[in-house]
């Protein structure tokens, strides 16, 4: 294929992925209201209430939440798109490794947003707002809380790609497990730094939760990137044994001779 019909093919790509995320948006906002009161479920569980204090707010919000469960939805049809753009530039084993990559990273994605939903973000709600004690009364706008959800629970699904990603490229020997332990202080302060700008939160415990995953996940890929290059040692060790063999069998030969 030409430059000019690669792009094209991209730009078909491009205009199917938003297309499905657009229809799967407005499948999504039939279901709004049993989302929103999903994620309302950490504050109304305490006996808060949530309010909306503009008169457009209620329903650009439930725009904002259709749009992104669209995007989580149509996620495996714009993963297929780019699956699909990419696989005819690939050998055989390329490939398979193509394939379980973008499987694997698209359970990864989902499978960080919901942990960040069930686990932290349920205690840091609690404890946020047991911080104001019993003389300070929340009144939590719901535009403000859906933002701040979504901005908390979309790094996750990033962040869950780190072993995923250390594992193929420790396989392309970009990165090494002596790297990644040389690189653990600038992980912890990398990790505090990011939670300090997701969660925007002066409290010290709740940027600490948030980062407790983040380096949990770094040292599970430096884990990773260490088997990786284990295997690849062994890999090695067995060729060079097997490189060295018919040179073993003719020196028995001669010592026979």
């Amino acid at each position: 294929m030409s430059v000019v019909q690669h792009l094209e093919e991209l730009r078909r790509l491009l205009i199917i992925s938003i297309i499905s995320t657009v229809v799967m948006a407005g499948v999504s906002w039939v279901f709004t209201d049993q989302i929103l009161q999903v994620l309302l479920h950490p504050v109304t569980s305490t006996g808060k209430d949530i309010v909306f204090i503009g008169v457009t707010e209620a329903v650009m919000t439930k725009i904002k939440l259709a749009f992104f469960t669209g995007f989580l939805a149509s996620l495996p049809i714009t993963l297929w798109q780019f699956w699909g753009f990419i696989i005819p530039a690939l050998r055989k084993l390329e490939r398979v490794y193509f394939t379980v990559f973008v499987f694997i990273s698209c359970l990864l994605f989902i499978g960080g947003v919901a942990f960040g939903f069930l686990v932290v973000f349920r205690l840091c709600i609690q404890f946020l707002l047991q911080y104001g004690g019993s003389q300070l009364i929340p009144m939590l706008s719901v535009g403000k809380y859906i933002s701040f959800t979504l901005n908390f629970l979309l790094p996750f699904g990033l962040i869950f790609e780190m072993p995923l990603a250390s594992f193929f490229l420790a396989k392309l020997g970009i990165i090494s497990y002596r790297t990644m332990v040389k690189m653990r202080k600038m992980a912890i302060v990398v990790s505090v730094v990011i939670a300090s700008a997701v969660v925007a939160s002066p409290d010290i415990f709740t940027v600490l939760l948030f980062a407790a995953p983040m380096y949990l996940l770094y040292e599970l890929s430096a884990t990773i990137v260490r088997v990786v290059e284990w295997a690849n040692y062994r890999k090695q060790a067995g060729r060079a044994i097997d490189l060295a063999a018919p040179f073993k069998k003719l020196a028995r030969f001669r010592r026979k001779l």
